[in-house]
């Protein structure tokens, strides 16, 4: 029997294509991190949150602190400014785990404070949330709710320059009894789902309705990621000491319009809505206005993901390649895990279908090249990677293997489905994981030729000791795949080695993640090359942006095995 899997990823909206290096670079990716419903650790007032990064490496599984945030006084609802900033490889499995401390001191001993709770998932998951937004319960302490954290990543843009900005009020609301008012200002951006994402605060300035705040640089991608029209909200409050601060009103502009003029004032008037709902005469809760310096061009690497598996001899046998050992996983299973361990992340539902080729099938004996793994041919899904593989497993006790194997059909099978959307919305991976033996040669190397002008790739893995000339020849690296005089419009198949992977300490879990990595490496390379081949653009939705939140380009993954 072999096992196949195709994976189908739906581009909602693309980003600008640019050309990758040979060595795909890792894309940097802005996490912001917000919290609701805090536990209050304090008795006279509320917690004083930060929230701790750990990443883990898989070579050895060890939590390192990978950066903090600062520290919100008095609040159970933080929004934290600072941001973290990670390399993000789509192919690599990368850990983290956020913890919540309420701070007692000034003490960097977080032993030293109130733990609050904490969050664990991996950078594929919240990439691949929707919107690339993740709010998850804070779980750690036993019998407590912790409350909330709200995750979100953001695709920097290659935006490199800072701006000097600063702003200064005049005539603001009075919101403090026996004083004026203690302004400050908070920023946010906008992202594509119509939320914002807080990206600055001033400093407060005490007892007056006329601030003027400090002068301060910030960085224009933290503004607006390098998309000049992208709305820019502001917000004015008055401080208070419990945290409770005064909402006094707020105006929204862009860097655009905060570009115009090198040495011209621009001014804004602050709206409190519900007061201009309520008040016929309300005109506004005073004015603001700002003078400005520098700009910078915008532009954006996008990326991809997706996945897919096959093989013969008896499961019981320990000769056979899908031997069913009680004591550890057979090498088709190394390789599925690996790999979808890494693509599931980027399904909502984590439900693939999964289909097996080259076995008879009971009650009579059937040949099948293309059979639903888990035994309905109505609903092939499977929930998660494990549920795959406990079909692939419960397939072997039900099925008997059966030779030759064929390549063509699975590949043709996936290219029915590829070839119906051409518009670049949908782009489709098929894994074969096999022995080397391929025994419709001249048909699968123009099935690949076919399939070369849709929107699809072929991963495959070689599994056992065969010398793999032919899936070398199938790669296609040193001489591009040809048939009856047809040469493929691209490079649409990657071929590695399971054997090259195989850690003879046992050590799979370094292993397994490098035969993940260069399976899924070439893949967004040939995505962009699909798309520039076609011309297709960016599509942008009503909301003006350049730069794609990564959301918008990792929706539902859905497999066929």
């Amino acid at each position: 029997m072999s096992t196949v899997m195709s994976g189908l990823v739906n581009m909602a909206s693309l980003a600008d294509f640019e050309p990758l290096a040979a060595v795909i670079p890792a894309t940097k990716v802005e996490i912001t991190v917000s919290c609701r419903n805090l536990l209050d650790r304090d008795t006279f007032s509320k917690s004083d949150p930060i929230c701790v990064l750990y990443t883990q490496t898989v070579a050895n599984r060890e939590w390192r602190e990978f950066g903090r945030t600062e520290v919100i006084d008095n609040t159970l609802n933080p929004d934290f400014v600072h941001k973290f900033i990670l390399d993000y490889f789509f192919e690599e499995r990368q850990n983290l785990r956020f913890d919540l401390y309420d701070l007692d001191s000034k003490s960097e001993n977080l032993s030293k404070h109130d733990f609050l709770g904490q969050m664990y998932c991996t950078l594929g998951e919240l990439v691949g949330s929707q919107g690339s937004r993740m709010e998850r319960s804070l779980v750690g302490i036993p019998g407590k709710s912790c409350g909330t954290i709200i995750v979100k990543a953001e695709e920097l843009g290659n935006c490199r320059e800072s701006v000097l900005m600063q702003f200064c009020g005049n005539k603001l609301d009075k919101k403090d009894f026996f004083g004026k008012s203690d302004p400050f200002l908070v920023f946010y951006r906008s992202n594509e789902d119509g939320t914002f994402t807080i990206c600055h605060k001033t400093e407060v300035v005490k007892n007056t309705l006329d601030p003027v705040w400090q002068a301060f640089k910030i960085p224009v991608r933290a503004l607006c990621n390098g998309d000049y029209d992208r709305a820019i909200k502001i917000e004015v409050y008055d401080w208070d000491r419990d945290g409770g601060h005064d909402y006094i009103g707020e105006f929204s502009t862009s860097y655009r319009e905060l570009s115009k003029g090198h040495s011209q004032f621009t001014v804004w008037e602050v709206l409190n809505p519900k007061k201009k709902k309520k008040k016929k005469k309300y005109l506004n809760s005073g004015t603001t206005s700002y003078r400005r310096s520098l700009c910078c061009p915008a532009s954006l690497m996008s990326r991809l993901r997706s996945w897919t598996t096959s093989k013969e001899g008896n499961p019981s046998q320990p000769t056979s390649l899908h031997y069913m050992s009680p004591y550890h996983l057979n090498a088709y299973a190394l390789a599925l895990r690996a790999v979808g361990e890494i693509i599931q992340d980027y399904d909502s539902d984590k439900l693939f279908p999964a289909l097996g080729f080259g076995a008879k099938l009971p009650p009579d004996g059937r040949v099948s090249h293309e059979f639903p793994l888990n035994g309905n041919p109505e609903n092939p899904y499977c929930s998660g990677i494990e549920g795959v593989l406990e079909a692939y497993y419960q397939s072997l006790k039900s099925v008997r293997l059966y030779g030759p194997t064929y390549f063509s059909p699975v590949i043709n099978h996936v290219a029915r489905y590829a070839s119906l959307v051409k518009d670049g919305s949908e782009y489709f991976i098929l894994l074969i994981i096999s022995d080397g033996v391929i025994s419709d040669m001249a048909q699968t190397k123009e099935s690949i030729v076919n399939a070369s002008s849709l929107p699809m790739s072929i991963i495959i893995v070689g599994v056992g000791p065969a010398e793999f000339d032919e899936m070398i020849e199938l790669d296609g690296d040193e001489v591009r795949i040809s048939s009856r005089g047809r040469f493929a419009e691209r490079d649409i198949v990657q071929f590695v080695p399971f054997r090259d992977y195989i850690d003879r300490r046992g050590n799979h879990i370094l292993s397994m993640a490098r035969l993940a990595k260069d399976v899924l490496a070439e893949i967004p390379d040939q995505f962009l090359q699909y798309m520039r081949s076609r011309g297709i653009k960016p599509q942008h939705s009503s909301h003006s942006s350049s730069s794609k939140p990564l959301s918008t380009l990792v929706q539902p993954l859905q497999t066929q095995i």
